[in-house]
């Protein structure tokens, strides 16, 4: 990357885009409404059942210009556009969601919280992982609150996550993919008997959409 690139990255002019996408929210609060999707690569904190592990080289993937970032949005229909990874918060993402919200869009962002917070969103879906754990000034501003269950320990961990949540912010416990089968009544059970929380399927996996 030569150094002009590198200083439109770090500026946040650039970003490393590793695909963008018009489809359905497939988890959590929003499940089931049309978005559009930009997926930034980047990412360290290494889940092992991660899906989409061709995002975590940022290198793999070449820095798009904010310009043509909108204008891929404007092809479309949208009205909400949410930002995933990989590890979004690694890179400034300031001027991405200024020039979103500059298009009346909604801004969403999906983010483990690992990294320092930039851009101003709408909605912040906190998705905490063991590995690399969230830094505590996401959590007050968090919308909702996203635990991976792979194990019965998990559930255990996922209540100690709430520790600095403001009282508003939504509760969800989501089965790791391809244990389901065994979590999923384990999500149950706990979620029976402890109401703040909402189980949250991967509702585009069932319907075989992006």
């Amino acid at each position: 990357m030569d150094k002009k690139t590198r200083l439109a990255v770090d500026e946040g002019e650039m970003l490393p885009l590793m695909e963008a996408f018009f489809t359905l929210q497939g988890e959590g609060y929003y499940s089931g409404k049309s978005a559009y999707f930009l997926r930034i690569g980047g990412c360290d904190v290494g889940c092992h059942w991660c899906d989409v592990k061709e995002s975590w080289d940022a290198n793999l993937h070449p820095p798009t210009t904010i310009a043509d970032i909108i204008q891929g949005i404007d092809r479309y229909s949208v009205d909400t556009v949410v930002v995933t990874g990989g590890e979004p918060l690694m890179w400034n993402l300031d001027k991405l969601t200024s020039a979103l919200q500059n298009k009346k869009l909604q801004v969403h962002l999906e983010t483990s919280g690992a990294y320092p917070y930039s851009g101003n969103f709408d909605w912040i879906c906190l998705s905490p992982k063991k590995m690399q754990q969230p830094l505590s000034a996401i959590k007050p501003i968090a919308n909702e609150l996203k635990v991976i269950i792979n194990n019965k320990h998990d559930l255990i961990w996922a209540e100690q996550q709430r520790d600095g949540l403001s009282q508003e912010c939504k509760l969800y416990l989501q089965a790791e993919w391809s244990k389901r089968e065994v979590v999923i009544p384990m999500i149950i059970d706990f979620v029976k008997k402890n109401n703040d929380w909402t189980i949250s399927l991967q509702c585009h996996k069932y319907m075989n959409i992006p």
